[in-house]
């Protein structure tokens, strides 16, 4: 407020005493364009407008009703009067020679104006002191301006500061305490009634616990909103670590898979590092590094094996001829606790070499079937080439019965190669082999134990009933003309030549094994060494405790047109299973 001092005006803002005429040129310079501070915080150094527009949105509380603006004609005389208020549009602008002015602009009030209310009223949040009830008049304006009040809250515009000071009074008294904004405010009804607006939808309230209780309803979905979308966040984020955790599972399968097909393809010899000839450069090359091999003999005996190789024969180095004879010449004098011993015809045994050690006793086997095949006129038609082939050879046999049509299944599962491999071959590429010779054979499946302690005894009664063909008392030693067996387990191969029966009626199975060494099968050839190494060839029912085994029995020579049936029901190979 202002209060007269003799001639001259204190400023209200910053008390300094000025004359009248140069009030104007000091509230313009001094406040309105230079920098201000908040009355009621600490913020500082801003303009007029600033402050102005700071004091009503941080402080509506506390804000003056009507507070400073810009002068837009100070005419003392027209407010002295008390002209009454003419109303205004919304967006409405009067020309003043000193500036412009719209309705929605705080009005500046000039500090040279002071009401003549006495009532307690604040100016920029503070109250006028009660006993100030000296009124002052204010020096006079030019009465060829009029003075226009914008009203900071609506439209209207007011020709005197007391009128616009009740007028904006009457604002606050409809407002809420202590709301900050309008969107709750009451509104009359037509008819008369208390009409309360929802802040957050267009729902029309007639009194304020009814509109309580619709906000909080409101604010509970809301929550319910919030909830459920955090449920659903969580779920979601569950779900993505079970896949991750899915994903790195799978991820580790497949790996330990990968590795663990490797393995079978090493142990296999399907890994591609080499077959029977790259097997036994390698062993000969680490017999010079220890140097047991000179290098000239290590050239030579590759130059031999090239040239052997080349052949398709098999070198022989492994070979121990006729083993069966041996045997038949040892039970015609000794071992007198044998009721019974059958055995097959004459058969040579192939023993392991470096080239095929751990993976050769397949084709090993079928070499010693082959020559016992060469020593029966039966098969002598069809086998006219008296000589064993080497390992080599015998795997280009194999693929050559496959691409003949012969067991296709295998041959997938080989992907038709066998050469140059360290592939291990079983009972059906036994069959194929024989069957692309012209040599009808059949396989025999005991699938499963059927005796006590995972025994076999149903493979030893077979056998019997193969060697004693006659239902005639058989006598002490039978030596017969049919091939040695094919006997196949899970790992390893080998050949059976002939069957004993005890005194106490148990059977046993001779066998030779290529994974004898040449030495130790030359025993049988020798009298003195015999009787220890028939024991090894010896096979009772608790040696065999494999869950399954597979025979392979030569029968007859087959026609032209019966192979060419075998190799057409060769697409899925059929076994006789035992029991």
């Amino acid at each position: 407020m202002v209060s007269m001092a003799a001639a001259t005006l204190a400023c209200e803002i910053c008390g300094e005493e000025l004359l009248p005429d140069e009030m104007k040129t000091h509230f313009l310079l001094k406040h309105i364009e230079n920098d201000m501070d908040c009355p009621l915080c600490s913020l500082s150094a801003v303009t007029f407008d600033e402050l102005c527009f700071h004091i009503s949105a941080a402080h509506p509380d506390n804000s003056p009703v009507a507070p400073p603006g810009r002068l837009l004609s100070p005419d003392y005389e027209a407010a002295k009067n008390g002209s009454d208020c003419s109303s205004g549009t919304a967006g409405e602008t009067k020309e003043d020679p000193d500036g412009p002015s719209s309705a929605g602009e705080p009005a500046l009030v000039t500090s040279a104006l002071k009401t003549q209310n006495t009532e307690a009223r604040r100016t920029f949040g503070r109250e006028r002191p009660e006993d100030d009830s000296e009124t002052v008049e204010p020096p006079s304006l030019p009465r060829d301006k009029l003075v226009k009040l914008a009203c900071p809250m609506c439209s209207l515009v007011c020709s005197s500061y007391p009128i616009l000071q009740e007028h904006v009074e009457l604002h606050l008294q409809e407002q809420p305490q202590g709301s900050g904004s309008c969107h709750c405010a009451p509104s009359l009804s037509p008819s008369g009634e208390t009409r309360l607006d929802c802040p957050m939808c267009s729902l029309v309230c007639s009194d304020s616990f009814s509109l309580q209780e619709h906000v909080e309803l409101h604010l509970d979905q809301e929550a319910a909103m919030n909830s459920s979308g955090s449920r659903g966040l969580d779920l979601e984020l569950a779900r993505q670590l079970q896949e991750e955790e899915n994903q790195r599972r799978r991820r580790e399968e497949t790996k330990q898979e990968k590795e663990e097909f490797k393995k079978l393809q090493r142990q296999f010899g399907v890994d591609g590092s080499g077959g029977y000839c790259r097997q036994m450069e390698r062993a000969m090359e680490r017999a010079v590094t220890k140097g047991l091999m000179s290098p000239v003999e290590f050239h030579c005996k590759k130059a031999e094996m090239m040239e052997t190789l080349a052949s398709g024969v098999d070198d022989g180095t492994t070979r121990t001829s006729s083993v069966v004879r041996a045997l038949h010449e040892y039970y015609q004098t000794q071992d007198a606790d044998c009721v019974h011993v059958w055995l097959s015809a004459d058969t040579d045994h192939f023993c392991s070499s470096v080239g095929d050690k751990g993976w050769g006793c397949g084709y090993r086997n079928f070499q010693m079937l082959l020559s016992s095949l060469h020593r029966l006129e039966t098969y002598a038609a069809i086998l006219q080439e008296k000589t064993v082939p080497s390992i080599p050879q015998l795997q280009r046999m194999i693929e050559g019965a496959w691409k003949e049509g012969l067991d296709p299944q295998g041959a997938s599962h080989f992907n038709q190669r066998l050469l140059g491999t360290r592939a291990w071959v079983g009972a059906t590429e036994i069959f194929s082999l024989l069957t692309f010779l012209g040599i009808s054979s059949r396989i025999i499946d005991f699938h499963r134990p059927t005796g006590p302690a995972d025994t076999h005894p149903l493979l030893f009664d077979w056998v019997r009933q193969y060697f004693s063909s006659s239902t005639k008392l058989p006598p002490r030693l039978t030596s017969t003309s049919l091939p040695p067996l094919y006997l196949q387990h899970h790992g390893h191969s080998c050949s059976i030549v002939g069957l004993e029966q005890k005194r106490n009626g148990k059977l046993c199975l001779l066998v030779l094994d290529p994974a004898s060494s040449v030495s130790d099968t030359q025993r049988l050839l020798s009298r003195s060494t015999a009787a220890t190494a028939v024991r090894s060839i010896r096979k009772f029912p608790g040696s065999l405790k494999h869950k399954q085994y597979q025979v392979v029995v030569s029968q007859d020579v087959l026609s032209a047109q019966e192979r060419q049936m075998k190799i057409s029901n060769s697409k899925i190979l059929c076994a006789e299973k035992i029991p």
